[in-house]
């Protein structure tokens, strides 16, 4: 009996088996399909994330949308997709999109996105405005957004108080310090901690009010919670540390900070998607500060060194062109500096410190008319400039009243001033009278106690001053008071400034007060004539020859020449050491006159000075110099001896436009043979510019 078998034929087997594969691929293929799926576009959103968290916002939003083109519909996405066009600026279609989404968003995530929004708004408004000659219309509205938040009851206390930080930094940037600093110190006083982009923005208010040192304090523990890096929206805290240390009078400490950052910084960056560098925009900004650093203290050819070579690698970067042309123009080079204002404004019209130095420039070279204009374009395009208001007051001041006074008062035994002398000079000049002129009123006195008895000389009278490029002009009229001479001095003069480097000058008297005062004691007077011609290289290098020409009433003629070169030794912050040679020399016609007139003189002398800077907060300074000057002098007929001088003074600014100064020197040399010597106070005030 032949049993049937219970196992299919082969055949029958593999269509069953081929079934069964076919039965298991149309069960969960879909659903590995769907797992790759899942997995792509969960890769797409964590490399947004990641894109976002980095900094790189335009890429996060380019793979965001990448998501929705395939699932429009995924409410992660969705979110994020508002999120990220609210941190690029475009709020307005961020909440369009926000408004649409499904489900809706909770009260509380539409607060916080509004937060959100304002706190972009506050970073975008400090870009480049859309329009330069209103720069602060996108900084108002997000103070006064920021505002409406902060002082909403109904938001969470924790959004407001965030507000209340975003508004703090907004008035900052507004360039609004008051209203910052007085919200900082009210949190001040509360005993909040702010955070490190708070810190930052109200030690920036701080600096703005002078207050540096606690805006130093402010910033150092920014940079102590949050060293950086920093988005390329914010600027590097410690250039402005940098600057808090400086005007707190921590000079190296400054110096150290801003030196460091440079050091820090390469020169060149990589940009994710472009086969090239590109320049690093935060190591110029360290270098433009080190160098405008020096120009702070005074050192302008260090800071001139650094900004050359910044210049040649970057010739059509117009901010670098206007630091160069101010450090130019420090360093006595007005012509030169116009030249690359005037660059800096043909690269970038919206250079506001370039006009700022064309307004100064032209005021070096007494070029008045245009700087109205130059001042107002500088206005236009920065209103809030603390800058700008610094170079509007100041010239306010140069163009008003002007008024001068300088005495002395001697005690030794010269010829020509006596036992005890003293002479006093005081001038006020008139507002600018369409920006050529002034009137002025001015008027001397000198007295003498010689061996014959008491002189003096006084005179009082008025004049005119003339301005144009590069050229002042003046003649006056000054009738005697006193009982001597009786004659009126009719005076004029120019000092001509030729080029950067050349300048010529020239007083014409005819009673000049050049004349001895024993000359005036007999009745004598003198028409003088003296010119100078000036070659002055920079700041460290000068040289000057002077010619003069006495004709006195008595028939003596005088000729006399004083050549001198000048040098910087050594320069550091606020402080210059100097040294030079002088020659010069005197003829005589005649000899056998009452007051000292050798048939001829000469002299030389090397000399020396130092300045420095004692103390300085903002206009307020007092500065000291020391001069000295030691040679021979030698008188034909007489031996030839030594001569010295020695004089101690200074200078304290009281506040903007107002110095008072004192000195006492003292001198010696022979006379005739005869060695005399003069001890002498000096006094001086100014008030105007």
């Amino acid at each position: 009996m032949k049993l049937n078998s219970t196992t299919c034929p082969r055949a029958a087997r593999v269509s069953r088996a081929r079934l069964c594969l076919a039965l298991l691929l149309a069960v969960h293929g879909p659903l590995a399909l769907a797992a790759d799926h899942a997995a792509e576009r969960d890769a797409l959103m964590a490399t947004a994330r990641q894109e976002r968290d980095a900094g790189h916002r335009v890429d996060a939003l380019a793979h965001c949308q990448a998501v929705l083109e395939r699932w429009p519909g995924d409410r992660e996405a969705q979110a994020l997709n508002v999120a990220l066009l609210t941190e690029l600026g475009a709020s307005t279609r961020a909440g369009e999109l926000a408004a649409s989404l499904q489900p809706g968003l909770s009260m509380a995530e539409r607060n916080r996105l509004g937060a959100d929004r304002v706190a972009e708004e506050i970073r975008w408004a400090d870009g480049e405005p859309a329009d330069p000659f209103h720069p602060y219309v996108e900084a108002d509205k997000s103070v006064e957004d920021a505002r409406r938040v902060a002082d909403d009851p109904q938001l969470p206390s924790d959004l407001r108080r965030r507000a209340g930080f975003d508004l703090l930094v907004a008035l900052s940037r507004a360039g609004r310090p008051d209203e910052a600093v007085a919200r900082y110190d009210a949190l001040h006083a509360q005993g909040v901690s702010l955070p490190p982009y708070v810190e930052r923005a109200a030690a920036d208010a701080l600096l703005a009010k002078r207050r540096p040192a606690e805006a130093a304090a402010l910033y150092e523990d920014s940079i102590a919670k949050d060293p950086g890096p920093y988005d390329p929206s914010e600027s590097e805290p410690r250039i402005g540390l940098m600057y808090a240390y400086l005007e707190s009078g921590q000079t190296q400490k400054a110096f150290r900070t801003i030196d460091e950052l440079a050091s820090k910084e390469t020169p060149w960056i990589r940009v994710p998607g472009s086969a090239l560098p590109i320049q690093n925009p935060r190591k110029l900004d360290a270098d433009l500060n080190a160098a405008a650093v020096r120009d702070y203290v005074d050192m302008h050819a260090d800071a001139y060194a650094r900004l050359e070579p910044l210049h040649r690698e970057a010739p059509a970067n117009a901010q670098l062109r206007s630091e160069l042309g101010m450090t130019e123009l420090a360093r006595g080079w007005p012509r030169r500096a116009l030249d690359d204002f005037d660059i800096a404004l043909t690269l970038d019209p919206r250079e506001a410190g370039a006009y700022v130095g064309k307004a100064n420039a032209s005021r070096v070279l007494d070029d008045y008319a245009p700087v109205d204009a130059y001042l107002a374009a500088a206005r236009s395009l920065a209103e809030r400039s603390p800058r700008v208001d610094r170079a509007q007051a100041s010239w306010d001041r140069e163009r008003g009243w002007q008024f001068d006074v300088e005495a002395e008062r001697g005690k030794g035994s010269s010829p020509d001033f006596g036992d005890r002398d003293g002479s006093t000079q005081a001038t006020i000049a008139s507002p600018l009278i369409d920006n050529h002129w002034r009137v002025i009123a001015l008027g001397r006195y000198s007295t003498a106690d010689l061996p014959e008895g008491n002189v003096r000389r006084s005179r009082a009278g008025v004049g005119i001053r003339a301005y144009t490029r590069g050229l002042e002009a003046y003649v006056q009229a000054l009738p005697s008071t006193d009982r001597y001479v009786g004659k009126t001095a009719i005076e004029a003069g120019f000092d001509w400034s030729l080029s950067d480097r050349w300048a010529w000058s020239a007083d014409y008297s005819t009673a000049g007060d050049d004349t001895p005062l024993r000359a005036q004691f007999y009745g004598i007077s003198a028409k003088t004539l003296d010119t100078t011609v000036t070659w002055r290289v920079s700041e460290l290098t000068q040289a000057r020859l002077g010619l003069s020409r006495d004709d006195f009433s008595d028939g003596n003629r005088r000729t006399g020449w004083l050549a001198s070169i000048v040098r910087r030794m050594h320069t550091s912050p606020n402080l210059a050491l100097d040294g030079g040679v002088e020659l010069g020399g005197s003829m005589n016609t005649r000899t056998d006159r009452p007051y000292f007139n050798p048939r001829r003189d000469w002299s030389y002398a090397l000399t020396g000075r130092l300045e420095n800077v004692l103390g300085q907060f903002y206009e307020r300074s007092v500065t000291q110099r020391i001069d000295a000057a030691v040679g021979q002098y030698a008188e034909r007929g007489y031996a030839t001896g030594w001569m010295a001088s020695l004089r101690y003074g200074q200078i304290v600014q009281t506040g903007p436009g107002f110095h008072v100064g004192w000195g006492i020197g003292w001198h010696n040399q022979p006379y005739d043979g005869r060695r005399e010597h003069r001890v002498v106070l000096d006094l001086t005030l100014h008030w105007g510019e």
